[in-house]
């Protein structure tokens, strides 16, 4: 099986499902959309957000833990320790980041697909990526 991220024009094959390890981030580079931490949590369910701390600026959070918040998967980030929801990006600390901007994280369609083109699962449809179809 092969993962893929919808970079809001098309599916980018970007690894093996195998190569993710549940609980480990990896970060990968989707051209002309940047940096993306790619997560594969226990339960086989992928997430796909921005590599980008919006705290500290830098290109970290693919080495976040996964964890939760009563029944929301969350994602803590190893700079400054903020926690983010992954079923909707925002932080669940602060509001804002120190520039002024919503503490929110872009999260991007990610779906593993079979080798007959068969979609296994798709999860953390994006904000700000479009509705996308299978």
């Amino acid at each position: 099986m092969t993962v893929q991220i919808h970079d809001g024009t098309r599916w980018q094959t970007v690894c093996s499902l195998d190569d993710l390890q549940p609980g480990r981030g990896v970060a990968v580079l989707l051209p002309d959309a940047g940096q993306v931490a790619l997560f594969r949590d226990r339960a086989g369910t992928l997430y796909a957000v921005d590599n980008l701390d919006p705290f500290s600026g830098a290109p970290v959070l693919a080495r976040g833990l996964l964890g939760s918040r009563g029944d929301r998967p969350t994602l803590i980030s190893p700079m400054y320790k903020q926690v983010y929801d992954l079923t909707d990006g925002r932080c669940l600390d602060e509001d804002t980041a120190p520039d002024g901007t919503p503490a929110v994280l872009r999260r991007w369609p990610v779906r593993s697909v079979g080798s007959g083109g068969s979609v296994a699962s798709v999860a953390s449809v994006g904000s700000g990526a479009g509705e996308v179809a299978a």
